[in-house]
C-alpha cells in the first residue's frame, strides 16, 4: 500500500510531508491545489485544508481507488498547450493520468515539456520539450530513473518503452533527484537512488516471523518487473523473470526478507559518508542490504542486452531462525536453476562458496567467475572464501551451484551494526557484470556439469 505522499507524488502534485499525513502545500499552484482537494473530496477522504497546510485524517486507499478519482472522461485532451512552458506550472487535471507526475517532475528540475501522453494503454509514452532543453540530458535522466529503453525524434520528442502503471514508479524515482545531481551523470542518479531505497528498506520492521510489513513493499516494488510473483505457505516470496532472449542459465537470486530483533520505529538513521548505523537499535542492513541488491537488478533486467535466460527470486522468511523459510520452499520451485547467487555476507568483498571450509557450495571455477568479473568491472579486492550458515546452504544442497556475497554491512544483529552503501552498491554492480556475459556464464556452468559427469 503506497502512503498519501507517494500517491500525491506519483500523480504530479509539488507537496511536502512535513509530519505524517500533513503536507505542506504553498509551493503548488492553486489550481493544483483545488484539484488535489476535489479528488480528496470524491474518494470521500476526511482531511482539513488551512493556510496552504493539508492534513488527512483519513488511512491510505489503493493506488487504483485514487487513480479511479483524479481520472475523468479525456483527461488530458490539450493541457499541455495551455501553459508557457518555464512560466506557468502545468495543470495536473489537463495531463494524462500515468504521466502528469513525470512532467511536474521534468519541470521541477528545469526540462520544459510542451506535450506529453501517457500512450493510453495503447501505445508508447510521448513527452516532447521546448527547443533550449538537451534531450540526451532528459535521456540519460529518464534512464537512470528506470526507464529500460527510449527512442528520440527530431531531437525533440522522446518515446518511453515503459507500461502505464511503470510510469508512475519513474515519476516517485524523479522526485528524489536533486538538481545538483544532473551534472554529476547517470551512474551517480542510480547510486543515488539505490542509497534511497536502501532507507527506505532500513525503516520497515520484519524480525523473524513477523515480516508481513516488508513483504508486501517487496511484492510492490516487483508488480512491474516480474512475470510470475507468489508467495508460498511459509511467507517466502518466489518470483520468476524471462530476460532478453530467454536463450540461457536459470540463475536464482536470493535475500532474505526477516532481521534478528525489531527495527525500532522513529529510530534515525546516521550518516556518517558512506558508513550508515542506527542512533537506536540495530540497523537492520542484515539483510535488507541484499534486499535492495536483488530490486535493483530486478529494475535493471529490463534493459537490453542485461542478460539472457531465467531469473528466479526467492526472498526467504525466518533465515535468522535457522534457515527455516529456505528449508521449506518447494524443491519444484528450484527445478532447472542452474546457479544461486546469495546477498548475504558481511564485510565487502567476499564470495563465500563454502561454509567454514568443509562444505562446499560450489565448484571453484564457480567463485573464479566471480573474481573475474571484478576484475573487469574495476572493483578491487573480491576474494573467494570460507564463511558461515545462510541460506546459501539450502540451495547448495540441492545440488546447485551457490556463491553468498558480501552486502557491505558489519557487527550485524548488535546496536553497533553499519553499512557501508558504496559497497553495498558495488556488489550489485557485481553480479550485474556476471550476469551481463550470460555466455561465459553459462560457458563455466557447462564445463563444471561436464567435470561433474565424469
Amino acid at each position: 500500500m503506497k502512503s498519501w505522499n507517494q500517491l500525491f507524488v506519483r500523480q504530479g502534485f509539488i507537496v511536502e510531508e512535513t509530519r505524517p499525513n500533513v503536507f505542506d502545500c504553498l509551493k503548488e499552484t492553486e489550481e493544483n491545489v483545488s484539484f488535489l482537494l476535489e479528488s480528496l473530496e470524491k474518494l470521500p477522504a476526511s482531511f482539513t485544508y488551512d493556510r496552504g497546510v493539508l492534513s488527512i485524517a483519513s488511512r491510505v486507499v489503493s493506488e487504483e481507488r485514487w487513480l479511479g478519482c483524479v481520472d475523468y472522461k479525456y483527461r488530458g485532451r490539450g493541457g499541455d498547450l495551455w501553459f508557457r512552458p518555464g512560466v506557468d506550472q502545468p495543470k495536473v487535471k489537463e495531463l494524462d493520468t500515468y504521466i502528469s507526475g513525470i512532467v511536474r517532475q521534468l519541470n521541477r528540475l528545469g526540462f520544459y515539456t510542451n506535450i506529453s501522453c501517457d500512450g493510453h494503454g495503447r501505445g508508447n509514452a510521448l513527452l516532447g520539450f521546448i527547443r533550449e532543453v538537451n534531450t540526451d540530458k532528459v535521456t540519460e535522466l529518464l534512464l537512470a530513473a528506470g526507464v529500460p529503453r527510449i527512442f528520440t525524434r527530431n531531437n525533440r520528442d522522446i518515446r518511453l518503452c515503459i507500461s502505464r502503471p511503470q510510469l508512475l514508479d519513474v515519476a516517485e524515482k524523479l522526485s528524489h533527484i536533486e538538481k545538483a545531481w544532473l551534472d554529476r551523470g547517470a551512474e551517480f542518479i542510480r547510486e543515488q537512488l539505490f542509497f534511497n531505497r536502501v532507507e527506505r528498506l532500513l525503516s520497515i520492521p520484519g524480525e523473524s516471523g513477523n515480516e508481513e510489513r516488508i513483504r508486501q513493499f517487496v511484492l510492490a516494488e516487483l508488480e512491474q518487473l516480474v512475470d510470475f510473483k507468489s508467495v508460498d505457505g511459509a511467507g517466502n516470496i518466489l518470483a520468476q523473470k524471462k530476460v532478453g532472449t530467454g536463450v540461457g542459465p536459470t540463475i536464482l537470486l536470493n535475500a532474505h526478507l526477516d532481521t534478528v530483533d525489531r527495527i525500532v520505529e522513529g529510530r534515525s538513521i546516521i550518516k556518517n559518508g558512506a558508513i550508515w548505523s542506527s542512533d537506536y537499535g540495530i540497523l537492520g542492513a542484515d539483510d535488507r542490504a541484499g534486499v535492495a541488491v536483488l530490486l535493483e537488478l530486478a529494475q535493471r533486467l529490463q534493459e537490453p542486452g542485461s542478460f539472457n535466460g531465467t531469473v528466479k527470486f526467492i526472498f526467504t522468511v525466518e533465515e535468522e531462525s535457522g534457515l527455516i523459510g529456505a528449508r521449506s520452499v518447494d524443491g519444484t520451485f528450484l527445478w532447472g536453476v542452474d546457479a544461486a547467487i546469495v546477498v548475504d555476507r558481511r564485510g565487502t568483498g567476499d564470495i563465500v562458496t563454502s561454509c567454514g571450509g568443509y562444505e562446499s557450495f560450489c565448484h571453484e571455477s564457480y567463485g573464479l567467475l566471480f573474481e573475474k568479473a571484478a576484475e573487469r568491472k574495476g572493483l578491487d579486492g573480491w576474494k573467494m572464501t570460507a564463511g558461515g550458515s545462510s541460506d546459501t546452504r539450502i540451495w547448495a544442497a540441492h545440488g546447485i551451484q551457490s556463491v553468498n556475497l558480501s552486502a557491505g554491512y558489519m557487527n550485524e544483529h548488535t546496536e553497533s551494526e553499519s553499512l557501508n552503501v558504496e559497497a553495498c552498491y558495488k556488489t550489485m554492480r557485481l553480479i550485474q557484470g556476471v550476469m551481463c556475459d550470460a555466455r561465459n556464464l553459462q560457458r563455466t556452468l557447462r564445463q563444471i556439469e561436464m567435470m561433474q559427469v565424469r
